[in-house]
């Protein structure tokens, strides 16, 4: 198979090259899969640096996130003593380490059938970001029809979630974003009022949006923030009373300290969110996520989030991929074709 190997730490993204390296065979308890598309994130720009939390030992593939068609089942009968969920041609989706390559092996816990209608480019970027967003908004802060939401960092991947699933709960969103095409993107994906964030004035014009907006209820500011940047303690500034304010990340790079005074005064709920960590401690919710959000695709109401401004195929555009992620000048899932579908269109 081909591969992304990394055999020793390297600068940034432009230093990693395409290896060739033995095809694995599936295991008593893992899949091989024949990857069409991986996802990029932002661990893995710090993985192959040596900078993140979880690092395997060199040298080793990286890549998280991938879609692709089952090859080989798991050598070995399944402890339930029933059949293995997934047959040799079926289109999964999933994470593990690994996915920047032709092939991998996975287990059948890190696996999800790939929507109907769906491609392997946006399956490949669903696996992280849905359920980030489906667990913060519905699972974490329960948002409800008629609630206003303010969704920061709305083009990215997680955000571009957020909307979506605000929108299908029945609240009206405020997205910000940096760019004016991330604010077209984000009102694309169904942001009802969008606002920069670089301007400093964002929180006033958020307030004002809900002054002008929400007459009758006496809320001059939204109930819910999703916050997968750091910007909680400005959000502060514009929330009503009972709002629920959603720690998701620090994408910004620095964990903000947040003036609890405010928190006080509006009866505040800062709630956070680490997805990652509910299959240990909240084991029962996953699958409840996972049925909420194939409910809202098989609805219409979420669609994929791969980025389509530029195209990404062939794993010798990995390096390219990253860096681009990492220059914050994309939105959506960045997504590379190692095997090159029919191109869309936003």
């Amino acid at each position: 198979m081909r591969a992304i190997q990394v055999k020793e730490y390297v600068k940034g993204p432009l230093d990693l090259t395409v290896s060739t390296l033995p095809t694995p065979s599936s295991s008593p308890t893992t899949y091989l899969i024949e990857i069409h598309s991986a996802g990029t994130n932002f661990f893995d720009l710090l993985q192959i640096r040596g900078k993140y939390q979880h690092q395997p030992p060199l040298p080793w593939v990286g890549g998280a996130e991938f879609a692709g068609v089952i090859t080989a089942l798991p050598t070995s009968a399944p402890a339930s003593g029933e059949a293995w969920k997934y047959k040799v041609g079926d289109r999964v989706f999933g994470a593990t380490q690994g996915a920047y390559a032709t092939h991998v092996l996975a287990p059948e816990q890190t696996l999800l059938p790939v929507p109907a209608g769906w491609s392997f480019e946006d399956a490949a970027g669903l696996f992280v970001t849905a359920p980030t967003s489906y667990g913060g908004l519905v699972t974490r802060a329960n948002v409800q029809a008629g609630e206003w939401v303010l969704v920061h960092a709305a083009a990215g991947g997680v955000g571009l979630a957020a909307v979506q699933i605000a929108k299908a709960r029945g609240a009206t969103v405020i997205a910000t974003a940096g760019t004016e095409r991330k604010r077209q993107v984000a009102r694309a994906f169904g942001a009802d009022y969008v606002v920069d964030y670089r301007d400093k004035s964002w929180p006033d014009k958020v307030k004002g949006l809900c002054a002008e907006h929400r007459k009758g209820n006496g809320k001059a500011g939204v109930d819910v923030v999703y916050d997968p940047v750091g910007m909680i303690d400005a959000s502060l500034k514009c929330v009503a009373w009972n709002a629920r304010l959603l720690v998701i990340g620090f994408a910004a790079g620095s964990i903000e300290k947040v003036a609890l005074n405010r928190v006080l005064l509006k009866n505040v709920s800062i709630v956070g969110l680490h997805w990652g960590q509910f299959a240990k401690f909240e084991a029962e919710a996953v699958g409840v996520v996972w049925k909420g959000i194939f409910d809202l695709i098989a609805q219409g109401k979420f669609k994929g989030t791969a980025f389509k401004d530029e195209s990404f195929v062939g794993l010798e555009s990995v390096p390219r991929a990253l860096q681009a992620l990492g220059g914050r000048e994309t939105w959506g899932k960045v997504v590379v074709q190692v095997i090159e579908d029919k191109p869309s269109k936003l």
